[in-house]
């Protein structure tokens, strides 16, 4: 299967991952104009009336620029769909995102069946998250154009699989588009997804220590001061096994190793004082490599001189 037209003015493989709270418009923009596709939880634009804004601002600001630089490589833009009985703005967030033709939407947890054919009636493509081949075959079944594999050290909600092997077995019956996750934080990881059989590469935590990200300033800093070893892996803060930052752990007064009972559902803890995602922050693996906060324009041009070097050294 040939790689999705959407997605083929590009200046590196890479997709920057949807990030709760922290994506936004500022950058997915950056993201964008710099040639990696950039995307954001629908959820984060709040009320649910704000995503309509949202869009218009990214379309507008992304046509300018292409108009004002027509040899540029800019990479289109997408948003996450939370596909769950509690997510009960599903339905107003795709109305919005049909009226505004989003180019890529990425879809989590379940299989996107009623969603895939909506997307392509006006011209989109779908991603759908997988952290094995149970649901990789699930969502292909639905008719998705490519897949995202999750494998072990992404941030976040992440999957247990080494992508050495999560990606060859989806390779035996899937030739389709996979963007692969997990501890990619440099232009040579990049290139190493893409030796592996994977198509682009999936960014999430190097993008969190970015000017334009709505992180709290302490977390971009927390992620530049760990290493993988500070990187805990725990159902405990959504009841779904994700990466955190040990450091936000402890700082919220929490023993990582010792954590206290918690309502099965319940997304805050501590007497409902500390949150998932906004007190306690999610990171991957690959937060050793990152060593400063930078624009996302100049990471992104980082990375390509990274990949491009790694390429060429390779070859000879």
């Amino acid at each position: 299967m040939a790689l999705p037209e959407q997605m083929k003015n590009m200046s590196l493989p890479v997709i920057g991952s949807p990030l709760f709270i922290v994506s936004n418009p500022d950058l997915v923009i950056a993201q964008c104009k710099a040639g990696v596709v950039g995307s954001f939880p629908a959820l984060n634009a709040r009320p649910a009336e704000v995503l309509d804004q949202w869009l218009t601002r990214i379309d507008t600001e992304l046509a300018a620029y292409k108009a004002a630089n027509p040899q540029a490589e800019v990479a289109p833009y997408a948003v996450n769909q939370i596909i769950h009985p509690s997510n009960d703005r599903l339905a107003h967030d795709m109305d919005v995102c049909a009226k505004h033709k989003v180019p890529v939407i990425i879809t989590s947890l379940s299989a996107p069946t009623q969603i895939v054919p909506k997307v392509h009636d006006w011209g989109g493509v779908v991603f759908h998250d997988v952290i094995n081949v149970r649901h990789a075959k699930k969502a292909i079944d639905a008719g998705v154009d490519g897949l995202i594999l999750v494998c072990a050290g992404a941030g976040g909600h992440a999957g247990t699989q080494s992508p050495f092997a999560l990606v060859q077995e989806v390779r035996k019956f899937w030739s389709g588009p996979i963007a692969l996750s997990g501890a990619i934080s440099t232009g040579r990881a990049v290139l190493s997804a893409r030796a592996l059989g994977a198509d682009y590469a999936y960014v999430g935590t190097r993008f969190i220590a970015t000017v334009e990200a709505n992180a709290d300033q302490r977390y971009k800093e927390m992620i530049v001061d760990s290493g993988a070893e500070d990187i805990f892996y725990t159902p405990y803060f959504t009841g779904v096994h994700g990466n955190y930052l040990t450091k936000s752990i402890t700082g919220s007064g929490l023993d990582p190793h010792n954590l206290p009972e918690r309502g099965k559902d319940s997304m805050s803890f501590g007497s409902g004082q500390i949150k998932a995602w906004r007190d306690v922050w999610g990171a991957g693996q690959g937060v050793g490599t990152i060593e400063d906060i930078s624009p996302a324009g100049e990471v992104i041009a980082r990375m390509r001189r990274e990949y491009n070097e790694a390429k060429a050294a390779l070859c000879g």
